[in-house]
C-alpha cells in the first residue's frame, strides 16, 4: 500500500506546491486537509477543488469557526491571556486547532505522516510538530520548506513546470496569518524595527485618528464566558466578530511589538485583535469585581504561565491541561456586565455591575453608612509589619 502523508492545506502557493512536491520526494500520496478558523478570504469548496486539482489524493475542509471560538479563544480570554502582555496570542491559538484536524485525518486514512508549510525560524513548526507528537506519538512530521529547502523561486518554478492552478506573479510584501481572532503580519520593511507601520498595513481596524463618534457597548459575561453583548445572546464566535467590527471600526486593537520567539529570535510583529483585546479588557475588569484578592493575585501568575505554554506550542501538555483546571476554577463567579466606551483606539471600562460582586458600597464609601471599623487598622498594622520592624531594629544594630 503506498504510504500517505496529510498535509496542512490553506490553498496558497507554498502548500499547493508541496502536494506535487512531497510525493516526487517521497514517493507518498497526499492528502490536503483546509481547517477555517475565520481567516476569510476563499470557499472552503474552491480551496478543496484546488488541492485535487494540484495532485492530492483527497482533500477535506473543515469549518472549525466555532471550535476555534469556544475550545481555544475561550479559555484564551478566561486566561487573560497577552503573551508578554500585549500579544492575545493569535496564531498560537489556531495551530491546535488545526492539529487537531489534521491528526483525525491521519487516523482516517491510514497516514503515517503529517506535513505542514511552516518555515524553520519561527514558532509554528514546534505548535505544529508537538502537538502531533502528543495527540499521535508515532506520527512523523516533515515541512518541505525546511527539511527541503524549498523557497518561493523553487515554489514557483515548480508551479510553473508542472502547470499548476496557482497564481504566482503577485507576492504581497507582508507574510500574514489571520484568523478570527486576530491577524498577524511580518516581514517586508517591517523587519527594519526602525520602521513605522504604514496603514496597508492595517486590515481589521479603522485609522484610530479618524474622528468618529464614539462606540458604547456592554459586554455580559457568565462564569467567564461572553454570552450577550448589549443585551443581546450571542455565541463566542459571534462576540467575537461582533466585536472585532465594533472594536476594529475604532482602531482598537493594533499591536506593534518586537516579542521573544520560542526559538531564541527576537521578531517584529505588527497585530490587529479588536475583538480579543476587548473582550479580555472586559473580563479583567469584571473579574477585579467578583474574584477573591489572594485568587486573583496568584491567577495573575498562572495566566502569564498558561500565556507562556501556549504561545511555545504545548496546548496539549500536561502542565497546561492542569492549568485549564485552576484558570476555570477561578471563574466560577466572573457573571455580571461590562460598559465600555470604544474610541480613539482604546476600549475604557466605564461600568460594571454583578450578583457575584465582593465590592461592598458600605464598606467602600467615605461618605455616611460607612460600616468598616476604622478602629482595627491601628492594630492590624502593627502586627502586620512587625516581622519588618524587628528586622529593621536588628539592622540598625549592626
Amino acid at each position: 500500500m503506498t504510504e500517505r502523508v496529510v498535509l496542512a492545506y490553506s490553498g496558497g502557493l507554498d502548500t499547493s506546491v508541496c502536494i506535487g512536491w512531497i510525493a516526487e520526494e517521497t514517493g507518498a500520496e497526499v492528502v490536503a486537509v483546509a481547517v477555517d478558523v475565520g481567516q476569510g478570504g476563499e470557499d472552503l469548496d474552491v480551496i478543496r477543488k484546488r488541492a485535487l486539482a494540484c495532485g492530492a489524493v483527497e482533500a477535506e475542509v473543515a469549518d472549525a469557526k466555532d471550535e476555534f471560538a469556544d475550545e481555544y479563544c475561550l479559555p484564551a480570554i478566561k486566561a487573560n491571556a497577552l503573551y508578554m502582555d500585549r500579544y492575545p496570542l493569535v496564531s498560537a491559538l489556531s495551530r491546535p486547532t488545526i492539529v487537531k484536524h489534521l491528526v483525525a485525518a491521519a487516523e482516517k486514512h491510514g497516514a503515517g505522516t503529517v506535513a505542514h508549510g511552516c518555515t524553520g525560524k519561527g514558532n509554528d513548526q514546534v505548535r505544529f510538530e508537538a502537538g502531533i507528537s502528543s495527540l499521535a506519538p508515532d506520527l512523523k512530521c516533515i515541512a518541505p520548506v525546511r527539511d527541503y529547502a524549498m523557497t518561493r523561486d523553487k515554489a514557483i518554478a515548480f508551479c510553473e513546470e508542472k502547470g499548476l492552478p496557482i497564481a504566482t506573479s503577485k507576492k504581497s510584501p507582508y507574510s500574514i496569518d489571520q484568523n478570527v481572532f486576530g491577524r498577524a503580519v511580518e516581514t517586508g520593511f517591517l523587519e527594519d524595527i526602525w520602521n513605522a507601520p504604514i496603514e496597508d498595513v492595517y486590515d481589521y481596524t479603522s485609522n484610530p485618528a479618524t474622528p468618529r463618534e464614539a462606540d458604547e457597548v456592554v459586554i455580559t459575561f457568565s462564569a467567564g464566558v461572553p454570552v450577550a453583548i448589549d443585551g443581546r445572546p450571542v455565541t463566542v464566535l459571534q462576540a467575537i466578530q461582533q466585536l472585532n467590527e465594533r472594536a476594529g471600526a475604532q482602531g482598537i486593537g493594533r499591536i506593534d511589538m518586537v516579542e521573544d520567539r520560542l526559538v531564541g529570535i527576537k521578531s517584529r510583529e505588527v497585530y490587529e485583535a479588536p475583538g480579543a483585546l476587548a473582550l479580555i479588557t472586559a473580563h479583567q475588569e469584571l473579574e477585579n469585581v467578583t474574584v477573591e484578592r489572594e485568587l486573583a493575585r496568584y491567577k495573575r501568575q498562572v495566566e502569564q504561565r498558561w500565556t507562556e505554554l501556549v504561545y511555545d506550542g504545548m496546548w496539549f501538555s500536561p502542565l497546561k491541561r492542569a492549568l485549564d483546571g485552576f484558570i476555570a476554577e477561578a471563574n466560577q463567579h466572573v457573571s455580571g456586565d461590562v460598559r465600555m466606551t470604544l474610541h480613539g483606539g482604546r476600549a475604557v471600562v466605564t461600568g460594571r455591575r454583578s450578583e457575584q460582586s465582593l465590592y461592598d458600597f458600605n464598606l467602600a464609601t467615605y461618605d455616611t453608612g460607612d460600616t468598616f471599623d476604622q478602629s482595627m487598622s491601628k492594630g492590624f498594622i502593627e502586627i502586620f509589619g512587625l516581622s519588618s520592624k524587628m528586622a529593621a531594629k536588628r539592622d540598625q544594630q549592626a
